[in-house]
C-alpha cells in the first residue's frame, strides 16, 4: 500500500473504528492489512438496522450489545448480530459497507435472509 494512500485510507478509519492513540504506522498499516468485516446489527424486533465495519468483529459486536457508544445502536437498541461478511482487506471491508449502506431496506433484508432467514442473534458464532 502506498503511504500517501494510506494516509487518505486513515481518515476513513478514524471515521468507523475507534482510534487507538500512539500507535506506530507499522501498526496501523497491519491493523488495515488483517482484514475487516461488514456486519448488520437489528433491534429485537427488527424494525431498526445498522451497518457498520470493524477489523474486530467478537470486540465491535460486545460494544454494540453492551451500549458502550452513545449513538444510533444503542437508541434503537440495535444488539442483535443478523448479518456479517469477512473481507481481505479493510478497505474491501469499507467499500463493502458503503454498498450496502447506499442500498435499500429490502436489499439489506434480502443480504440477511440470504445468510440468516430466522434473523437469529449470530454473536454466539462469532466468540
Amino acid at each position: 500500500m502506498m503511504v500517501g494512500g494510506f494516509h487518505r485510507h486513515c481518515e476513513e478509519i478514524k471515521k468507523t473504528f475507534i482510534y487507538v492513540r500512539n500507535s506506530t504506522i507499522d501498526e496501523a498499516i497491519y491493523i488495515c492489512n488483517m482484514g475487516g468485516y461488514v456486519y448488520i446489527m437489528a433491534s429485537i424486533n427488527n424494525a431498526a438496522l445498522y451497518v457498520g465495519v470493524t477489523s474486530n468483529l467478537p470486540v465491535r459486536i460486545l460494544q454494540h450489545k453492551q451500549k458502550e457508544f452513545a449513538g444510533f445502536t444503542a437508541k434503537y437498541n440495535c444488539t442483535k448480530l443478523v448479518y456479517y461478511k469477512r473481507f481481505d482487506t479493510i478497505e474491501e471491508a469499507i467499500a463493502g459497507e458503503k454498498r450496502i449502506k447506499g442500498g435499500s431496506r429490502k436489499k439489506k433484508e434480502l443480504l440477511i435472509n440470504s445468510i440468516n432467514p430466522e434473523w437469529r442473534d449470530l454473536y454466539e458464532e462469532i466468540i
